[in-house]
């Protein structure tokens, strides 16, 4: 009978500590979001019926409006702005959704694709910070994969995980295709938030407080999932392993009884 050995790679005391400070980002990234449903008196999954038919039915074409005008923009200023810290990126954002929120729907929709920019460049930041180069094509799509996670209005660790394995390849892949596949998905985060700023009364508040939640949630979620790649990278492990070992510090198997 020939012997199996454990080839997996060994996980060292550094690299773990730095998973378990990922893990533990990507767990509390959506707390804000909590309090922004709480603030506005409603559930996730009922924000987008407080929206109009007709831009309900146009919200597909919008986001993927804002995303192609945001993939621009956003390469096109980095050589003319430098980037900016977390904190600065969330409070340009909660200015702009407070004043997206006062005149209701129609200012949040002009608001949105500036915000969708300003979420981006910071993502290409935070891309740049770990040592990539927004630049490079695949990570340019890598940081437009990061708008795949959930949104932090509607979280589930389980589901939300699956934004941070899914291939970047550039065989017959473009910006634009990746942008048809995560726009769909973005559409219904971003319907949430307009509903979030169209609350009647307080629109400029919940506009701020919708943006300062998106903006924070989008820069973690950028932060784990370029900081997991910089791992894979910097300790010379496959990406899989530190994906395996990220998911079961995040969602640990229960013990049955």
């Amino acid at each position: 009978m020939s012997e199996t050995f454990d080839t997996t790679p060994e996980i060292d005391q550094q690299t773990r500590a730095a998973l378990e400070q990922l893990a533990r980002r990507f767990r509390s990234a959506d707390g804000i979001g909590m309090q922004v449903l709480s603030m506005i008196g409603g559930h996730a999954e009922g924000l987008l019926q407080r929206l109009p038919t007709q831009v309900r039915t146009q919200l597909d074409s919008a986001t993927r409006r804002a995303l192609e005008i945001a993939s621009d923009a956003a390469l096109y200023s980095r050589g003319r702005v430098r980037d900016q810290r977390d904190w600065l990126n969330t409070a340009l954002t909660t200015g702009m959704g407070a004043i997206g929120g006062v005149g209701g729907l129609p200012t949040a929709l002009g608001e949105l694709p500036v915000t969708t920019t300003v979420l981006l460049r910071a993502i290409q930041g935070i891309a740049a910070e770990e040592g990539f180069d927004p630049a490079d094509e695949k990570v340019r799509m890598q940081c437009l994969q990061v708008f795949a996670a959930a949104g932090p209005l509607a979280r589930d660790d389980g589901t939300d995980m699956a934004f941070l394995s899914t291939r970047i390849t550039l065989t017959g892949a473009t910006v634009h295709g990746l942008i048809a596949r995560v726009a769909p998905r973005l559409a219904t985060v971003l319907g949430q938030k307009l509903a979030a700023q169209t609350v009647p009364v307080i629109g400029a508040a919940a506009g701020a407080a919708t943006n300062y939640a998106f903006t924070s949630y989008y820069q973690d979620m950028a932060r784990v999932y370029f900081g997991l790649r910089a791992l894979a990278r910097d300790s010379g492990l496959p990406v899989e392993t530190v994906l395996d070992e990220f998911r079961l510090l995040v969602d640990p198997p229960r013990m049955v009884r």
